[in-house]
């Protein structure tokens, strides 16, 4: 939309597709084709079949899927929750505590996600926060590993507000409970279901906090693809890849139109 010329549009086209397939397009399709092989010693895998896909959607496989689901999901929920009314609460502080506020929840993305997961791991293993061995340890590193996203949107979202509507809502008599639940909250929908999107999808993903606090019955897909594909079950592996990609691109899309209904309201 930028370029007005003729050239200039091929060339961009070209760069595009120049960076795009070897860099993105390429390796989701070498993992899409290795899901259905059987082997693969030449150019191209050989022996296609759906057993992989069979195995992945059966029995410990499905169950680490839904694992990962639920821990998604409600990682997701409790980021929008702490990270929107951090956001929310802040925008009142003067600008200094607000930048503390800010580097406090960005805190968790300036070290390794696995020094993240120690650090939970230290913390409730005892008495009287004994979390250790739980699922909700689980939650609560994901949480903490994706508020800071949910936190910033929100943030940023905020600063776009125009101040006329709650002060409109105000000067007619409302409270400032109706003023957030009617007016801003509707207004930074958007926004939210942005952060949700985001938030999901780097939660169905996180590897290095999740193997070390992974209770027995509680295994996310990606701690199971790294199983399979560290014993050299690498068709499996990629099968299972597969499956957490459609996942959460199908929940993503149903995130996008809750957006897009909203910002068409």
């Amino acid at each position: 939309m930028l370029v007005h010329s003729r050239a200039g549009r091929w060339t961009a086209w070209t760069v595009f597709f120049v960076l795009f397939l070897p860099l993105f397009a390429l390796p989701f399709l070498v993992v899409l084709a290795a899901s259905f092989a059987t082997h693969w010693s030449g150019a191209l895998p050989s022996v296609p079949t759906l057993a992989h896909y069979r195995e992945a959607l059966h029995g410990d496989s499905l169950h680490a899927l839904t694992t990962s689901l639920l821990t998604a999901t409600g990682a997701s929920v409790f980021a929008l929750v702490l990270g929107g009314w951090a956001a929310l609460a802040a925008e009142r502080l003067p600008r200094r505590l607000r930048r503390v506020v800010d580097a406090l929840f960005m805190l968790p993305l300036a070290v390794p996600s696995v020094v993240v997961g120690l650090c939970l791991l230290v913390a409730f293993s005892q008495p009287p926060f004994l979390l250790n061995g739980t699922a909700w340890i689980v939650v609560l590193a994901h949480t903490v590993l994706v508020t800071a996203f949910a936190h910033q949107s929100v943030g940023a979202a905020l600063t776009r507000l125009d101040p006329a509507y709650e002060q409109s809502a105000a000067s007619l008599g409302a409270r400032p409970l109706y003023v957030l639940w009617r007016i801003r909250l509707p207004l930074l929908l958007p926004s939210l279901t942005a952060a949700a999107g985001l938030c999901f999808a780097l939660s169905m993903g996180e590897l290095s906090a999740t193997v070390m606090l992974y209770p027995p019955g509680w295994v996310p897909l990606p701690v199971r693809i790294y199983s399979a594909t560290s014993r050299g079950s690498l068709f499996e592996g990629a099968a299972l890849a597969v499956v957490m990609m459609a996942a959460t691109l199908a929940v993503l899309l149903g995130v996008s139109r809750i957006r897009n209904r909203a910002a068409h309201r």
